[in-house]
């Protein structure tokens, strides 16, 4: 557990650095700092081989575009004063149905190409933001803009229908 968190903390900070880098493009520089971080099995799941992700789109992208929320100043500097739009990804390891929107979601988010975020919060992790933002159910996605909810939904929703809340979100 201990260094699940400080890989984290070493994660956000490398991130953070990434995009206030402006002498190198952020999808190099991510490049060069994923190959020293290649998984190997005594590592556990939460490294990932840069192979794995699909060639369409760039590293660095793949690693902005969604991101879990590590604690509530973690959700409130990169949800409610985010530029962009975020979808909240309200879900549960034990949860069946948000093992299948999760992905969904996700491709729906990449296919914006960089309009809107995704925070994956698990509220088995964090309850207060579960209840803060009135959680009864999982999965639960909600659309914050400016720190404001614009709009949410509970349960699993197919490919079209997500694209199109994607969609109706960015044009809010």
């Amino acid at each position: 557990m201990a260094q699940r968190l400080l890989f984290r903390r070493i994660w956000t900070a490398a991130t953070k650095e990434l995009r206030q880098n402006s002498g190198l493009s952020a999808s190099i520089a991510s490049s060069s700092f994923s190959t020293s971080l290649q998984p190997s099995s005594n590592r556990g799941p939460f490294l990932t081989s840069s192979r794995s992700l699909p060639r369409s789109l760039p590293l660095a992208f793949h690693r902005l575009v969604s991101f879990n929320v590590q604690d509530q100043e973690d959700f409130t500097e990169r949800v409610i004063n985010s530029e962009l739009p975020v979808l909240v990804d309200f879900h549960a390891q034990w949860c069946g149905p948000c093992k299948i929107l999760g992905p969904r979601l996700e491709r729906a988010v990449a296919k914006q190409k960089g309009r809107v975020a995704m925070a994956k919060v698990d509220i088995d992790d964090h309850t207060d933001l579960a209840i803060e933002y009135g959680v009864s159910a999982v999965p639960t996605v909600i659309a914050i803009r400016g720190g404001d909810v614009v709009d949410q939904f509970v349960g699993i929703k197919d490919d079209d229908q997500l694209d199109s809340f994607v969609s109706k979100v960015i044009g809010q």
